[in-house]
């Protein structure tokens, strides 16, 4: 994960854009609670913009199946977890590269930057 926080604090500081955009459930899971106490020192300390949207504001809106980020409109990175926030180095993260999946997230991001909130301002319920 240490390498991961590197390259990405590398990829922002030559000028890469890099967000994320969390769908959740309300009220918050505890692990919802603990991940929104952490976005601030790892991600959004790292350079990333990530925005909270609560589920029941996304029900119109067509967005990847999981997590993800996305890099100059070109690289999307998948970080699958289970249920539970576990996530497995060996199987975690898919990298796609290919323009049709950068463009579906770019308008998903478009939509979802629409409606949520960035992260200095959700509190989470």
């Amino acid at each position: 994960m240490a390498e991961l926080v590197r390259s990405r604090r590398s990829s922002i500081s030559r000028g890469v854009r890099m967000r994320r955009a969390r769908i959740v459930s309300e009220p918050v899971s505890e692990y919802i609670k603990y991940e929104y106490d952490v976005t601030e020192r790892h991600n959004v300390a790292a350079g990333e913009e990530v925005r909270w949207l609560p589920r029941r504001r996304a029900a119109d809106l067509a967005l990847p199946g999981a997590d993800c980020w996305l890099i100059d409109q070109e690289i999307v990175i998948f970080n699958h977890i289970d249920g539970n926030g576990n996530w497995n180095p060996a199987t975690g993260m898919e990298v796609r590269s290919d323009p049709a999946t950068a463009r579906m997230v770019d308008s998903a991001f478009e939509s979802v930057g629409e409606r949520a909130v960035p992260h200095t301002a959700y509190q989470p319920r």
